[in-house]
């Protein structure tokens, strides 16, 4: 007896042992129950997520001997000709063989006849968006007034090529891809009865090859058993996939937390071994980010298993969610440019570097780099010493107190901190705060703002005070202008810094890198 696949083999014959799609069969089963029976379904879904497998069980429901009914008996001639692709009123007919009008209008001589056996005269037309334009109006008109002895079940994978007077006169389904859980759950059971041993790992890399078609994951199942010799076990998995153990690129991960431009390259060149799918590697590490971007959302939320728990909160604690987002994309961008790159490994390289070269220091954290790798294995760039003496000068402002050291310890916040930031302590007598206002931000001093200033400087210095206000000093040093002169000087030396890179310069060489020094930031401090 010829071999028969298990996509085939393990088919669903009736609702209860379909896979997932619960909304579709639930919808089915009470119209059935009801007797509300529509005379065109349409069911629309990517391949392999069970389309065909529930309209054949929808033909049988219509006719099985004891129904109409949700749940066909199985045993009756109507349901054993439907099982074995032999009921003659059910007419299956594949659309992207027949696209002309001539066999729409061939299929369609025959609607107005009775059935010969069942109850109803199935049409069962796949690929059906294949469809001629002049097919679909010769079908419209059958489907506007069907004889009551007809029912059209539709399937398509692309339904919005379906003109709007068909999808109109359907009752639409749309299936959903199904997850990995139930797709190695279904292989589970089918290798249990079919008494093969597996690896559940081993499922579970396939269910995710399968990117969310039952059918495509049972046909690897079958390849995998033959390459297995009967076996189905995760080194035999990975090696037929061409995919690689989730801990390199767990590795690769720990690198980028720790902003280690070597660590990455050496454990993505730990990878040239397996003859890795390098697309598929860069998928994974974009799951690994995705899952690690979730946990800063959602602090305690339940990741997948796909990686160890604890690496995820570790990777999650070592980077700052901008940054996250930021080596995502860059993953799912660098995916789509591998074709584009002299060879894949240079291209995945090539993605990797990106990350750390062009992070954005306002996302680094205290344990991340800056902007590039270079400039963080240095360390960040120190302030010059005009800068120092400039900050020094500005925490002395010609008054027993120190403004910058005052106006840190304010219980401030918003707009009243930024006017202190931009004021300048003139003066102190009892009572009485002199503050100069930069007349650039004199806009800022509204009544509501001093007053919620001259509040806080009053719980400050342990009484109430009263503040005179000057503007006539256009050249004032308050704490907003020395700290926007210190930043100006530190991202001089960082662009200075990163322009004389040994490291940046190899790259400009090697790979022909372009240095934009108007992204370039200083390390957040």
């Amino acid at each position: 007896m010829s071999y028969l696949v298990l996509a085939r083999k393990w088919r669903p014959k009736n609702f209860t042992d379909t896979v997932g799609q619960t909304h579709v069969l639930r919808a089915l089963s009470n119209a059935l129950e009801a007797g509300r029976l529509h005379h065109a379904y349409l069911f629309a879904g990517t391949r392999g997520v069970g389309k065909t497998t529930i309209a054949r069980i929808l033909a049988k429901c219509l006719n099985c001997e004891m129904g109409p009914t949700a749940n066909p008996c199985g045993s009756c001639s109507a349901c054993r000709e439907i099982d074995e692709g032999r009921f003659i009123d059910l007419i299956e007919v594949d659309a992207a063989s027949n696209t002309k009008v001539d066999d729409t209008r061939e299929l369609l001589d025959n609607v107005q006849y009775a059935p010969a056996r069942g109850r109803f005269k199935v049409y069962l037309i796949d690929e059906v968006h294949m469809l001629s334009n002049s097919s679909f109006n010769a079908l419209l008109k059958t489907l506007e007034e069907p004889p009551p002895h007809v029912k059209f079940l539709l399937a398509t994978t692309d339904p919005h090529k379906l003109p709007v007077t068909v999808l109109s006169r359907c009752l639409q389904f749309n299936l959903k891809r199904l997850s990995v859980q139930l797709i190695s759950g279904r292989m589970q059971h089918i290798l249990d009865a079919e008494k093969v041993a597996f690896e559940p790992a081993a499922l579970k890399l396939l269910a995710q090859a399968a990117d969310g078609s039952l059918r495509d994951g049972l046909s690897l199942l079958d390849q995998l058993i033959a390459f297995g010799g009967g076996k189905v076990d995760t080194e035999a998995a990975r090696a037929m996939l061409g995919s690689i153990d989730r801990e390199h690129v767990a590795n690769i991960g720990r690198a980028l937390a720790a902003g280690e431009m070597a660590g990455v390259l050496a454990a993505a060149r730990q990878l040239e071994e397996f003859s890795p799918d390098y697309a598929a590697v860069l998928n994974d590490l974009a799951s690994l980010l995705q899952q690690v971007a979730l946990l800063q959302v959602v602090p305690g939320t339940e990741v997948a298993d796909d990686f160890d728990p604890e690496l995820i909160a570790a990777i999650a604690g070592d980077l700052d969610a901008e940054d996250v987002q930021l080596y995502y994309q860059i993953a799912i961008m660098g995916r789509r440019d591998l074709a584009l790159a002299p060879n894949p490994r240079a291209g995945f390289e090539m993605t990797l570097i990106r990350m750390l070269a062009f992070r954005p220091a306002t996302g680094a954290s205290t344990a991340a780099p800056p902007v590039a790798a270079p400039v963080a294995q240095r360390g960040a760039p120190k302030p010059s010493a005009t800068t120092r003496a400039r900050a020094a000068s500005a925490q002395v402002p010609a008054a027993d107190s120190n403004w910058p050291e005052i106006l840190a310890a304010l219980d401030l916040s918003g707009a009243a901190r930024q006017l202190a930031a931009n004021c300048a302590l003139v003066g102190r007598r009892e009572n009485v705060v002199a503050l100069s206002i930069d007349p650039r931000h004199a806009a800022m001093a509204t009544p509501a703002q001093r007053e919620r200033l001259i509040e806080a400087l009053g719980k400050y210095f342990g009484s109430p005070v009263k503040v005179e206000w000057r503007e006539d000093a256009p050249n004032i040093e308050t704490p907003a202008r020395a700290r926007e002169r210190e930043e100006a000087d530190r991202l001089v030396e960082a662009r200075r810094s990163l322009e004389g890179d040994p490291t940046v310069q190899a790259l400009q060489q090697r790979f022909g890198a372009t240095l934009h020094p108007e992204t370039v930031r200083p390390a957040k401090r």
